[in-house]
């Protein structure tokens, strides 16, 4: 059914345009509604997957001591993370609330971490005033205290040296390990599916392989490129040159990572939300010129 005569036309930034997502599907649903919602075909390759951490020993060591009162402050900088804390309450027949003492202090770093935080009941004490990211929660840190600090196997070791440099005392730990997508199935961490929207069906994409990406780089098929993390821009500088597809990343250590990769970058999001990716890629395309060209691929 079309709309009303006279009705206003929804207004769509990116109509035509077809935007390629380097995350897995069940990560990604959030973020394809608000691209179909502007206008985009939206394309999946999902290039990065997360196991559990190897070192299970110094993880539940730490959730044991937080819970025994032993942190000031626990700092989260991903969603992945707090699922990981949530698989080890549930471990402990806990809810993470009750795995937290009410003396120790949250500190979270993006918009999904303290959705998802405050969804499971944990009051959030702290997050970045501006930039969403390892360096805008330095600025607002208070300094001192004892920290916990659980995150990715390859996380950079900006945040526990800042800490550290203000006087707090890190114990880092492990949480997951990323990996090539797919993990294995025997170690994969399992995160549930976002469906896009509360009471919405999950959106349809089109799901590429690694050839069909790199060939639409090269005949300018896909229009823009998004990267939510350094690994993420690794393994698209591995797929072949971008040509005139825009690449759009999420926060300054995925930027210093294209930029170390010699991939120019056309837009850097300025809120690791949806909206602001959509508004990041609209900004990119409208920067470049150039005119939009929607693929005929299949959906799934």
């Amino acid at each position: 059914m079309g709309l009303p005569s006279g009705a206003p036309v929804p207004h769509q930034p990116l109509a035509g345009a077809s935007v390629l997502i380097t995350r897995s599907p069940e990560r990604s649903m959030e973020l394809v509604g608000a691209l179909q919602k502007a206008g985009a075909n939206a394309l999946l390759l999902p290039l990065i997957d997360f196991e559990r951490a190897p070192d299970q020993h110094s993880l539940d060591a730490a959730c044991d001591g937080l819970g025994a009162g032993a942190f000031d402050w626990l700092v989260l900088t991903s969603a992945t993370t707090v699922h990981v804390l949530l698989d080890k309450a549930r471990d402990r027949n806990l809810t993470l609330r009750q795995g937290i003492p009410e003396s120790t202090r949250i500190a979270a770093v993006g918009p999904a971490t303290r959705r998802l935080l405050e969804a499971n009941g944990v009051a959030v004490h702290l997050v970045p005033r501006d930039e969403q990211s390892a360096a805008g929660l330095l600025e607002v840190w208070p300094g001192g205290g004892k920290v916990l600090l659980p995150q990715a196997d390859i996380a950079a070791p900006l945040l526990a040296d800042g800490l550290a440099a203000a006087a707090s005392t890190v114990t880092v730990v492990s949480a997951y390990r990323t990996v090539d997508y797919p993990a294995a199935a025997e170690r994969r961490l399992a995160v549930a599916a976002d469906s896009g929207g509360v009471g919405q069906a999950p959106p349809s994409y089109s799901l590429l392989t690694p050839e069909a990406a790199s060939a639409g780089f090269a005949d300018g098929s896909i229009n823009a490129v998004l990267a939510a993390s350094p690994s993420a821009v690794r393994r698209i500088a591995g797929l072949a040159p971008l040509h005139c597809c825009k690449l759009v990343v999420i926060g300054r250590s995925t930027a210093e990572q294209a930029a170390a990769a010699g991939l120019p970058i056309a837009a850097v999001a300025a809120e690791p939300t949806p909206d602001g990716l959509v508004a990041a890629v609209a900004a990119a395309l409208e920067t470049s010129g150039s005119a939009p060209t929607r693929t005929d691929t299949p959906t799934t």
